[in-house]
């Protein structure tokens, strides 16, 4: 485990690598994006965001989707995958959104993640991008390989993980932690091929103090 020092230190060195980071999905209401962090599972951003203009266009709101067809929804998001799932999730949301909550998405975790579709991975991120009010920090694949081969958490399930972060992170840092991780897990923590020789933490990271014997 990293301790308080060591992560603040790692957090500043990528703000350092990365001063443009931040989320790369495109949405202007928090509804939108709840919607987008939805097509985003298993999915890349850029595929969301070439899908969400037109599926915005025509059902934009909670009103609007909880009363589209199931078979529109479907073949709109197809190309995100997963589509008859995504589509159920997204139409259940809307409805819920819409007859508890007067159509405006909840602004704390636990209402988020009664709306169907939505775990605490993607609350976290709509508390975050929707509201600017991190309230943990959202663990996906990047967040999970980087925590791993760093050294924070020796955990595999997201939420335990999390847990572990929330330990050595103060909450100032939250903000900065879900979008770095997922910057320096798409541009130098690949998980086939990572460039661990010109990673600027190497030098904090255990898989690196593993694999490489001299750490400049």
């Amino acid at each position: 485990m990293k301790t308080k020092k060591q992560a603040i230190e790692i957090i500043e060195t990528m703000k350092k690598m990365y001063p443009d980071a931040t989320c790369s999905l495109d949405f202007k209401t928090p509804f939108q994006m709840t919607i987008a962090v939805m097509l985003s599972a298993q999915c890349t951003d850029e595929r969301v965001n070439k899908t969400t203009p037109y599926l915005f266009e025509k059902y934009g709101t909670p009103e609007k989707m909880a009363e589209a067809d199931i078979k529109d929804l479907e073949e709109i998001i197809h190309p995100c995958g997963f589509y008859k799932n995504k589509a159920k999730n997204m139409k259940a949301c809307s409805q819920m959104l819409v007859q508890e909550f007067n159509g405006i998405v909840p602004q704390n975790m636990e209402e988020l993640q009664k709306l169907p579709g939505v775990g605490r991975k993607s609350a976290n991120v709509i508390m975050l991008e929707a509201f600017h009010d991190p309230q943990g920090i959202a663990v996906d694949t990047h967040a999970k390989r980087i925590s791993n081969k760093m050294g924070f958490s020796k955990q595999t399930e997201p939420e335990k993980i999390e847990q572990d972060l929330l330990k050595v992170f103060p909450k100032e840092y939250y903000y900065d932690v879900n979008h770095l991780f997922v910057w320096h897990g798409r541009n130098a923590c690949d998980a086939r091929k990572p460039n661990c020789v010109d990673c600027d933490v190497r030098k904090y990271c255990d898989n690196y103090k593993k694999n490489f014997k001299e750490i400049p």
